[in-house]
């Protein structure tokens, strides 16, 4: 008896899970609401800093930022970005001084982390290569939201005369509980690692790893081309644009400016 239809049945079989896995795990498909979270319960929020103004505007984002709501922030730049790195340690430096003035403090330790990764695509890179650099850093993607880092991991220039603050183990973060981003390529990349975990349902991935993606304030009229991928894909939880008209037609959810 030929095992021909017995193929085709297992591969249709294959194919027809995997794309029923892939439309539960996309946030488009399957809106989910996120899990009742205590407060003071340690909670890792991992931030995507693009460079020179997608960064400017991601700390004019995180403003109101409450230290003892996330008690751990993973920050990624890519590589050669000290002006990211810098700026994430100015932002760190501003928030413990908010935290130990704020009446009502957790008692969850406050720490962070910097992760350095390869980039996507650098400035007049051939499209030729651009996908071997665009693996590279996938894969940096998926070291980073498994775990923050024990130390930071800065720049060589950016380590001279800086901190480093130590995560504590007892804490055990894990998977982000959320990732924001807003603009570089860098931060689609992130997104689609966050996906494939959350695809695979490894362990301890359950109820993390929602995403928010703020388009850029610069962006009036059409959305960038990272938003563009991944509002056309489905691949993010919330979708922020910061300009009415684009809500309007549909491209993402307007509360306001979101950028002092």
């Amino acid at each position: 008896m030929s095992t021909l239809p017995y193929m085709l049945a297992a591969t249709v079989v294959i194919v027809a899970s995997t794309f029923l896995r892939l439309l539960y795990v996309l946030p488009a498909f399957n809106p989910t609401k996120s899990p009742p979270r205590l407060r003071g319960q340690p909670t890792r929020l991992l931030i995507v800093l693009g460079s020179g103004g997608h960064t400017s505007e991601m700390f004019s984002l995180l403003h109101a930022l409450d230290p003892n709501l996330y008690t751990h922030r993973s920050y990624i730049v890519s590589s050669g970005d000290d002006f990211s790195a810098s700026k994430a340690m100015e932002f760190e430096k501003a928030l413990e001084t908010k935290r130990v003035y704020k009446r009502g403090a957790s008692l969850v330790p406050s720490t962070y982390d910097i992760s350095v990764i390869p980039r996507a695509r650098k400035v007049h890179q051939p499209l030729l290569t651009t996908p071997i650099s665009s693996l590279r850093c996938l894969v940096a993607c998926f070291t980073i939201l498994r775990a923050p880092s024990i130390q930071q991991r800065l720049p060589a220039d950016s380590r001279q005369n800086q901190t480093r603050k130590v995560v504590p183990d007892a804490l055990r973060y894990t998977y982000p509980d959320l990732i924001i981003a807003n603009g570089p390529a860098t931060a689609v990349l992130v997104i689609v690692a966050s996906l494939m975990l959350r695809f695979f349902r490894l362990r301890g991935s359950e109820g993390k790893l929602r995403t928010i993606y703020v388009e850029s304030w610069a962006r009036v009229n059409s959305l960038s081309l990272s938003g563009k991928i991944l509002v056309g894909c489905g691949m993010v939880n919330r979708m922020m644009v910061q300009w009415d008209n684009l809500s309007r037609k549909g491209r993402g959810e307007f509360i306001g400016a979101l950028v002092q």
